[in-house]
């Protein structure tokens, strides 16, 4: 049997430079703006290797929309996700779901609207 792992995430945006602003501020990072025309991109950076892989802000007028329903949820990993969401109400987002353990094991969760009106979740061990 094949194992199934994601290999990308696409989070819709409607308005590309809060966007950008927004998560570079909450992860303390610079993306990577693409203009492709009508299709436009902001890459996070990443290194390969370890947990987690790589994704991007996406932007094309008829092909997505962003959206807090109960659809699927992706999860970034950081060290302490306490930190992050820290950053998020001042950022233009909303906390939902504050720092929680998850179980000893996995660690601890939290969950955050972004400037978009995205869920996104956020997991480190600490």
């Amino acid at each position: 049997m094949n194992s199934v792992r994601i290999g990308w995430v696409e989070i819709p945006v409607e308005n590309m430079g809060r966007a950008i602003k927004f998560y570079e501020k909450v992860f303390d990072c610079q993306l990577d703006f693409q203009d492709l025309g009508e299709f436009k991109m902001a890459l996070f950076p990443f290194e390969g290797g370890g947990e987690g892989f790589s994704c991007s802000l996406v932007y094309h007028k008829e092909f997505y929309t962003p959206s807090s329903d109960m659809g699927s949820l992706i999860y970034f990993f950081t060290e302490d996700c306490e930190k992050e969401l820290s950053r998020v109400e001042e950022a233009g987002g909303k906390v939902m779901i504050s720092k929680r353990q998850i179980n000893p094991e996995m660690g601890y969760m939290g969950v955050f609207l972004d400037s978009e009106g995205n869920r996104i979740g956020i997991r480190s061990k600490a």
